[in-house]
């Protein structure tokens, strides 16, 4: 009993590890990810230890016991978590550079600097891409508002730190707000770049752009963060 929850604890403690080693440079988020994988796996066989002696163990204590349902809830977690990752993984198109303009994106110019050789790049994708966004999230679109790109970047400005967004770049004269979000375990990073142009009336348009770093599929994350900033943009421009 005590060593199956003993080894729910390493499992445990190897699923956090492994985001938290990528994230402070100690390995590549490849090899995070084979000792989140082990570490599901553990969890499963720990599960059924844990499982085999409570049902079949003849004399239990009640500290036995507390150890042993302790230990099946960590497991259950960890088990959880991978078959929660592939229904989601499923549930999305496989990008992750996601834009309000398919024809013309936002193009990213300081965040750029930030990328490293092993990042994707900061080209957009292409027409492949562009179908697949459409397909998966028609509601993504330029949004047209009342006011002046002044007010609209700095209203844009705000909602990003609502957003607890890292600000890279304000620039009112061109319209446009560079920002990274970085995940909670891993610490992946995405970058998002907003563009504000002025129409021919007393209206501006918003055109939004997020991109992952690394990564084939961003598991919804980019089209999520944009409809929040738009949302959110919005609820601003409203109440302002």
């Amino acid at each position: 009993m005590y060593i199956g929850f003993a080894l729910a604890l390493l499992c445990a403690v190897a699923a956090v590890g492994s985001g938290l080693g990528y994230r402070f440079g100690l390995w590549h988020f490849r090899i995070g990810f084979e000792i989140l994988k082990w570490s599901f796996f553990l969890s499963g066989a720990t599960l059924l230890i844990l499982l085999a002696c409570m049902f079949f163990l003849q004399t239990k204590t009640r500290a036995d016991s507390i150890i042993g349902i302790t230990g099946i809830v960590i497991c259950l977690v960890l088990v959880y978590v991978p078959y929660s990752w592939k229904k989601t993984l499923d549930a999305y198109p496989y990008i992750h550079d996601v834009t309000t303009d398919t024809v013309n994106p936002p193009d990213f110019v300081v965040v750029g600097q930030l990328r490293t050789a092993d990042d994707h790049s900061i080209e957009y994708d292409g027409l492949e891409v562009a179908e697949l966004q459409v397909k998966a999230y028609p509601d993504i679109k330029t949004l047209t508002i009342d006011g002046s790109i002044e007010k609209i970047v700095q209203l844009a400005e705000s909602v990003l730190n609502d957003m607890n967004l890292e600000l890279v770049s304000v620039d009112i004269e061109s319209g446009r707000i560079e920002a990274v979000a970085t995940s909670f375990l891993f610490g992946f990073k995405d970058d998002m770049v907003i563009r504000v142009t002025e129409t021919d009336g007393a209206q501006v348009k918003i055109d939004v752009r997020s991109k992952s770093r690394v990564g084939k599929s961003d598991l919804g994350q980019n089209a999520k963060r944009i409809r929040r900033f738009m949302e959110g943009l919005t609820a601003h421009e409203v109440g302002a």
